[in-house]
């Protein structure tokens, strides 16, 4: 059984409660929009800012004097992209969604349709910064791309796909029939 199979209820060892994943379901004709990324982005950066910030909290208990020093200044810039990466890459290795992903209703996965490893994360994740810091042109690739690949999708062997109702886990339906009664 893969994580993505066990779906974050428990391990591969048949620990009671474990659904194995429905079969991927994906939707060529309805490729993931750059808005339903954004929306997912917005959520998950709420996330990762206080992730951050639990993250520095021991930072101050290194003196002035050496918190000053560049190398200490970039261990610090070190230190927390792996905890932004640790975040992002732990929730893509395990199931394929981030908290946003899963509220906009997609996933990552690689362009066979398989659950990603650690290092496909880590090029996404990689090239994910890149297209920040040319204020957002590997999100905007999304717009001209056919199949709207951004470039962490190309550059990692990638892709997001929508999660349709019916390859939720039952429980995660019984929650949504909860939640909207009228379908």
């Amino acid at each position: 059984m893969t994580d993505v199979e066990a779906d974050h209820k428990g391990g591969a060892n048949g620990t009671p409660g474990v659904v194995p994943a429905q079969p991927l379901v994906v939707n060529e004709a309805r490729p993931v929009s750059l808005l339903r990324r954004l929306g997912a982005i917005l959520y998950d950066s709420l996330l990762l800012v206080a992730l951050l910030f639990a993250a520095g909290v021991p930072l101050p208990l290194i003196p002035e004097p050496v918190r000053s020093l560049p190398w200490v200044r970039y261990g610090t810039f070190c230190y927390m992209l792996l905890v932004g990466f640790a975040f992002f890459g732990w929730f893509w290795t395990h199931g394929g969604q981030t908290l946003g992903m899963r509220a906009w209703k997609f996933r990552v996965v690689t362009v066979q349709l398989e659950p990603l490893t650690w290092k496909p994360a880590l090029v996404r994740f990689v090239w994910s910064l890149a297209s920040w810091v040319v204020f957002g042109l590997g999100f905007l690739w999304s717009l001209v791309d056919r199949r709207s690949r951004t470039w962490h999708d190309l550059f990692s062997g990638t892709r997001l796909v929508r999660v349709s109702r019916d390859s939720l886990p039952p429980q995660q339906k019984q929650s949504d029939d909860e939640q909207h009664p009228d379908g």
